[in-house]
């Protein structure tokens, strides 16, 4: 797979969704905007024309739903200069009962459209009480989906893109991956140099506290999944004090360095898989073996490598590899409903018809039909670039530490230790640092981990309630990609009447 940190939650696709990251490698044209020059920022006063603004609600091809766009300075450091126009949506409360307020959603990615979710799912799967009391509303992030989105690849050069060989064998099949980075970077400077320097997590973050004020609330609630706790969390960094009722679900840990942060998700992935192969000997129709676990990740090892020789026709001009078959199989790690999806599409595959798998691997990355692609890849490896470091700067680091990515998975450590090179050289300097948030002077913060969630681990959660000044962490012991709304009653319960009272479970609670 093509991508190196991209963390995803929704139900869309898959039913959850999430991702790690594309990106580049060395070279391409370094946009102008310095790390200093970014953490720079106007006062209030100076920004009083964006706090002061009114949305223009209009409804927007949806039933039931409004929308309205909000405006915030490209740069904060500069509020007089260039400005950027982000899509807002949101139903009104049902009622009955009195309207707590607005409640903001986020699935995740970096890159996953927020307004999408909303419309898609969020606004009418909700549990009922909590759309009776709040208008659900979404805002997607500056650079994503409808909100001056980043743009990269047309959808041809994409298709190249996601077929190029994730585990080179040599010089040669190296030089051909980091070229492919690079191509990707420099078509992210190309068509969209103006964006690329401002699309950080914190400068979206600030853009939700001009949304909450445009929405007329004293506090902002959210409920952020996947990358969206990281969003969730760093406004509770910046706005303690606007901080109201904050769910960050499948939460990622913000104090990690991306290297760790990579191989720990790497490490999630193998514990995701390990678990869909005990499952998958116990069913009788598992295309992997039959005799344990460890037979089923053999077997598929053996399957990626006869795939890089030997790709498998899908029915169109793009064949089945090794790069998009690991990527089909990593989207169905996100759900355990799609398990049984991904066991046909293997045994299909390993007769010799690989569309079964390739549609797996085009749900992941957005691909429509007819060719087209989403700009999730593209916002996603924008914001991380952004957002931190990148993990490693050249083909030698990514040599040196494959024993440790390939102990972390067996499986799949060799693909995502050469997928984490995917930020060096990018041609926006980044203007983030790992660092620990603690938030005091926030309202309670609840954090929720699954104990076997394959793109956020769990030990993330762990960390981030540790580190919030006021967090407390409820634990899902179970599988898949996030808790809230995917079958757990006691986990649905304690969020519920978290955002509906204020209750907070007691820390530590524990849900199956």
């Amino acid at each position: 797979m093509d991508s190196a940190r991209l963390f995803r939650a929704t139900a869309v696709t898959l039913s959850a969704f999430g991702l790690l990251v594309a990106g580049c490698t060395d070279g391409g044209t370094t946009l102008s905007a310095s790390a200093s020059a970014s953490r720079a920022v106007a006062s209030e006063e100076e920004l009083k024309a964006f706090y002061g603004q009114r949305l223009r609600w209009r409804e927007c091809g949806v039933p039931g739903f409004e929308c309205a766009t909000l405006r915030a300075p490209l740069d904060y450091a500069k509020p007089d200069g260039e400005q950027v126009k982000l899509a807002v949506s949101r139903v009104r409360a049902t009622g009955p009962g009195k309207r707590i307020g607005s409640l903001l959603v986020n699935p995740g990615g970096p890159g996953g459209s927020a307004v999408g979710f909303l419309q898609g799912y969020a606004g009418l799967g909700y549990p009922a009480p909590v759309r009776a009391r709040y208008d659900m509303v979404a805002i997607d992030p500056r650079g994503v989906a409808r909100s001056e989105p980043v743009e990269c690849l047309d959808g041809p050069a994409m298709d190249a893109y996601t077929q190029v060989d994730q585990t080179p064998d040599g010089p040669g099949e190296t030089d051909l991956l980091t070229a492919s980075y690079r191509r990707f970077a420099q078509g992210c400077a190309k068509r969209s140099g103006r964006i690329l320097p401002h699309v950080s997590t914190v400068e979206s973050a600030r853009d939700m506290d001009i949304l909450r004020a445009a929405l007329g609330d004293r506090k902002l609630h959210y409920v952020g999944a996947s990358y969206g706790t990281f969003l969730g969390a760093t406004y509770a960094e910046l706005f303690p004090s606007r901080t109201g009722r904050l769910v960050l679900d499948g939460a990622m840990d913000p104090s990690l360095p991306t290297s760790e942060l990579n191989r720990d998700q790497t490490a999630g992935f193998q514990r995701a898989f390990e678990s869909f192969a005990a499952d998958c000997v116990e069913q009788p129709d598992c295309p992997l073996g039959t005799r344990s676990p460890g037979d089923v990740a053999t077997r598929l090892k053996a399957f990626f490598k006869r795939l890089d020789a030997h790709p498998v026709p899908t029915g169109e001009r793009r064949p089945l590899g090794e790069a998009l078959a690991t990527t089909g199989v990593i989207a169905a790690m996100y759900d355990e409903s799609a398990w049984p999806q991904l066991r046909e599409a293997l045994r299909r595959a390993m007769k010799g018809e690989g569309a079964a798998l390739l549609a797996l691997a085009d749900s992941y990355y957005e691909r429509e039909s007819d060719g087209t692609y989403s700009n999730l890849m593209f916002a996603n490896a924008a914001v991380n670039c952004l957002d931190q470091a990148p993990a490693f700067t050249g083909p030698d680091q990514v040599t040196e530490a494959l024993p440790s990515f390939e102990k972390a998975s067996p499986v799949f450590g060799r693909g995502l230790a050469w997928a984490s090179l995917s930020c060096a050289g990018w041609p926006a300097e980044p203007t983030g640092a790992p660092h620990r948030i603690e938030a005091k002077g926030a309202a309670p913060i609840l954090v929720v981990g699954t104990t076997r969630d394959p793109a956020t681990p769990y030990k993330w959660a762990q960390a981030l309630a540790g580190q919030l000044a006021t967090g407390t962490l409820l634990t899902y012991e179970g599988d898949g990609h996030t808790a809230y709304g995917r079958g757990s009653d006691c986990v649905d319960t304690a969020i519920n009447a978290y955002l509906l009272q204020g209750t907070v479970p007691p820390d530590g609670k524990r849900c199956r």
